[in-house]
């Protein structure tokens, strides 16, 4: 299995004419070894309050987060085609990372919560599960002499294919559009594929920002970050283009995504979800429009999740169930 090592994963401009790091074919299984979104630099610290002058990244121009494997090439794959990724597996490092980032947050200005300013780490423990990994593993959260643990449920934070070639150079932390980018969907996990525009031949594809654990709307902007080792592999369709910033699809259900950054606002955002969804009913599984838009409205097994809601970042889906589809 060809493998991207983590040291060569710390891309954090997404340039279509960067070299690419590795060639894959469609069906062939590759691993690539991400940092997480500060380079460790916190989790090596350990639990407390940090600075600028100890964290120097925090003052890069742009934002200094967030790095990458990629680009990875597609063999076969051109402009114009879809890209569907299969996660075979995401394994977590043994320590993750959460916290708060001075300034940002829907707390950053709110009286009586002071104690939630500023930049802060806390490391979690993330512990095997029944595999002998952290692919199926458990949080350990200990604070204040309290203990919590969860089922972790690891997912790739940033997932995207390169912008077209003459567009411009996009950040790796800021980056959202009809390409993927950086939008912490939980639902891009282990056993699900995910579906990506492709701009350019070979595709083009970046991966990073593991989280072993987030809740939803990834509220301080900071989930339980991590190094990772994830397992993918592509196919590819052809002549195929979809609205939006991402289509999923679970063993059971499968979602259309969207953000602020790609649509203009958060309405917006909810609102191409909700008719994308119905768009792919109809084109996609001969639903006809009225039959598409009664099941959004009075389907229970249509649901909405907010994946990432920290300002100005703001990422939906809508989720419809597969037994439904026939």
């Amino acid at each position: 299995m060809q493998v991207i090592k983590r040291e060569n994963a710390l891309v954090y401009e997404i340039d279509p004419k960067s070299k690419p790091v590795l060639t894959v074919k469609p069906g062939e299984k590759f691993k690539v070894e991400t940092e997480d979104n500060f380079e460790q630099e916190v989790i090596k610290r350990g639990n407390g309050p940090f600075t600028e002058e100890e964290l120097p990244r925090l003052k890069a121009v742009p934002f200094n987060a967030n790095p990458l494997a990629g680009p990875i090439y597609i063999e076969g794959i051109e402009e114009g085609d879809l890209l569907a990724i299969h996660i075979w597996d995401i394994v977590p490092g043994e320590k993750g990372w959460t916290g708060t980032l001075a300034g940002a947050g829907i707390l950053q200005d709110k009286a009586g919560w002071e104690d939630c300013f500023g930049n802060y780490g806390h490391i979690i423990k993330n512990l095997p599960g029944p595999s002998g990994t952290t692919s199926d593993g458990t949080a350990l959260f200990e604070i204040n002499n309290h203990k919590w643990t969860w089922k972790l449920n690891p997912h790739i934070g940033t997932i995207l294919t390169a912008p077209q070639k003459g567009r411009g150079v996009v950040n790796s932390l800021t980056c959202q559009g009809p390409y993927g980018g950086n939008q912490d969907i939980r639902d891009v996990c282990k056993g699900n594929t995910v579906y990506l525009n492709s701009f350019n031949q070979g595709g083009l594809l970046f991966v990073g920002d593991v989280h072993a654990s987030m809740g939803d709307s990834e509220l301080t902007g900071i989930a339980n970050e991590t190094y990772a080792e994830v397992v993918l592999s592509v196919d590819i369709i052809k002549n195929k283009r979809i609205p939006g910033t991402a289509r999923i699809e679970t063993p059971d259900s499968i979602i259309q995504c969207d953000s602020c950054a790609n649509s203009g606002t958060h309405a917006f955002a909810m609102d191409n979800c909700f008719v994308n969804m119905m768009k792919w009913l109809v084109e996609d599984y001969g639903f006809s429009k009225k039959e598409a838009y009664l099941h959004m409205t009075a389907n229970p097994g249509t649901r909405v999740n907010v994946y990432q809601m920290s300002d100005p970042f703001f990422v939906c889906g809508v989720q419809f169930p597969k037994k439904f589809l026939t």
